[in-house]
This record gives structure tokens, C-alpha cells and sequence, in this order.
């Protein structure tokens, strides 16, 4: 039995309690979670993949999809491998600096796909409402520079507030009741005064949450009225499934993200918040490349040549 560290001895590590009650599941869960795992690097090493050797997907869209599947790679890739772990043996430690580090990648994969889902809804407006000039506006200098920017705004704001969770003291308790390092329940442990660290974390999520999600908010807005003046409904459902992938990833995305840190917390919500928290670090960069591969055109030709074209190199072998 795990028990608390109340002193004044800094905490050197904390331990995650996960998933409790798992009633012998443990081995079906743990084989599941791998599954997905895999399943997660494997469907986002495809649309990488497909979107750098075929033809027909070299445009700015698909340029911003495997950025953005190379964001669910890294936020699987940091919590997935420690979950694994909890789930086999119940309780883990994790070290203090391990903690703090687990939460900048999820943090900068976290401000990374906002401003990812901004900048894909900022081409899909382009595409639709002014079509004549988009060649010429999402050119391939523009479509660089905003995806620097997002990577040095989401290393820059996610270094900020690690720095300042990591300056503050943990005199204890040191148990996290979840399954990986997240700032709230961060927070809590904490004996420093957090007033400075909340309000700068709140600030912070002006420009990667709030602005971001204003903005996909006007963009849709536009595209949907623009949309609605087609005449024809062979048309509306053309420019409509342009954005549709889109828009299901972006729909989903914030619901997760709103409920988890929009709303105030509960006592009672504890098991809610640990699904909830399944979701976005599980799930949906589980769904992400099943949603723009079948929801997608142009990616499932790519991908039926792909396989064509290895089967053909594997006949030949023999």
C-alpha cells in the first residue's frame, strides 16, 4: 500500500495509480491498448507515407495532414508506452523529471494540433470561398511558414509552462489518481502558491485554444454560407465533402478538449475524466487517418494503387 509523503522532503517521484477494479482484465486490456497503439503509428505512417510518393496528393491539404499525424504520433507515443505498464502491473512510479517531461510532449502535441486544425480549416475556407486566387495564396512558401510557426509557437508556449510547473515544490502527497502526467492533477499536488502558474497557463491558452478555435469557428461559418448559395446539391455535396474529414476531426477534437478543461470540475468525475482523457490521447489519433482515409477520395486511390503496386513488386520477387 502505497502511502503519502506529507513532509517537508521534496517529492523525487510520483506514483500513478492508472485504471483500478480491472478484475483480471489486465491482460485483454494491455493486449488492446497495444492494438491500438499500433494501429495509431501504423495508419499515420500510411497517410506520411502516401502523401510523400504519390502525385495526386501533393497539395496543401495533405501537406497539413501528415504534420498532423505527425502530432498524434508523438502524443500516442509519449503516454501509450507508460499506460502499457500501468495497466500489467497496476501502480507504477514515475520519477519527478520524467513527469515534467511527459507533460511538455503532451502539452506541445496538445498546442500542435490546435493550430494545425486552425491552419487546415484557414486552406479549406481558401479553397472554397476564394477559389480563383488559392493557388496563388496557399502557395508552397505560405503553407512552410505556417507550419514553422506552429512548431516554434507550440515548442515556445509548452516550454514556458513546463518551466513553470517544474519550478513549483511537491511536498506531497506524490499520488497521481491518473494514468499519466497531466497539469491538473499537477497542480494539485503542488505546496507552491499556483496562482501565478494558473494565470499564466490560462493566458497561454489564448493563442493555441481560444483564438484558434475562433477562428475554425468564423472559417466554417463562411464556407458553410458559401456552400448554402450553390445552386446545385451535386455541388453542395462536392465543396461539402471537401472539408467534411476535416471537420468530423475538428468536431470531435474540441468536444474532447472543452469537456476535460472547459468545464468545472466534480469530485465524482474522476473516472470520467480518466475516458475522457482516453479519448484524445487514444482514440482519436486512432480515428484521425481512418477518418481522411475513407472519408477521402484522392487518399483511397493512392491508397488501392499503394497496394497494387506492392503486390506487383511481390509478384515479381517470385
Amino acid at each position: 500500500m502505497y502511502q503519502f509523503k506529507v513532509n517537508t522532503t521534496l517529492v523525487a517521484e510520483f506514483v500513478l495509480l492508472g485504471f483500478q477494479n480491472l478484475h483480471g482484465l489486465q491482460c485483454l486490456i494491455f493486449l488492446l491498448v497495444l492494438m491500438m497503439y499500433c494501429m495509431t503509428i501504423c495508419g499515420n505512417l500510411m497517410i506520411i507515407s502516401l502523401v510523400s510518393y504519390s502525385k495526386n496528393l501533393q497539395s496543401p491539404m495533405y501537406f497539413f495532414l501528415t504534420q498532423l499525424s505527425l502530432s498524434d504520433i508523438l502524443l500516442t507515443t509519449d503516454i501509450v508506452p507508460n499506460m502499457l505498464r500501468i495497466v500489467l502491473h497496476g501502480v507504477t512510479t514515475i520519477s519527478f523529471k520524467g513527469c515534467i517531461t511527459q507533460f511538455y510532449f503532451f502539452s506541445f502535441s496538445e498546442c500542435l494540433q490546435c493550430l494545425l486544425l486552425t491552419v487546415m480549416s484557414y486552406d479549406r475556407y481558401l479553397a472554397i470561398c476564394k477559389p480563383l486566387s488559392y493557388i496563388s495564396v496557399m502557395n508552397s512558401m505560405l503553407c512552410l511558414i505556417l507550419i514553422i510557426m506552429s512548431w516554434l509557437l507550440s515548442i515556445s508556449i509548452s516550454l514556458i509552462n513546463t518551466v513553470s510547473l517544474g519550478s513549483l515544490q511537491f511536498c506531497g502527497p506524490n499520488i497521481i489518481d491518473h494514468f499519466f502526467c497531466d497539469y491538473t492533477p499537477l497542480i494539485k499536488l503542488s505546496c507552491s502558491d499556483t496562482f501565478i502558474v494558473k494565470l499564466e497557463v490560462t493566458l497561454l491558452s489564448f493563442p493555441v485554444i481560444v483564438f484558434p478555435f475562433l477562428m475554425i469557428t468564423v472559417s466554417y461559418a463562411r464556407i458553410i454560407l458559401v456552400i448554402l448559395r450553390i445552386p446545385s446539391v451535386n455541388g453542395r455535396q462536392k465543396a461539402f465533402s471537401t472539408c467534411s474529414s476535416h471537420l468530423t476531426v475538428v468536431f470531435t477534437y474540441y468536444i474532447t478538449l472543452i469537456s476535460m478543461y472547459g468545464l468545472p470540475a466534480r469530485g465524482p468525475s474522476l473516472y470520467s475524466s480518466k475516458v475522457t482523457s482516453l479519448l484524445y490521447t487514444m482514440a482519436i489519433p486512432l480515428f484521425n487517418p481512418i477518418i481522411y482515409s475513407l472519408r477521402n477520395k484522392d487518399m483511397k486511390v493512392a491508397l488501392l494503387k499503394a497496394i497494387d503496386s506492392s503486390m506487383e513488386c511481390y509478384s515479381n520477387m517470385f
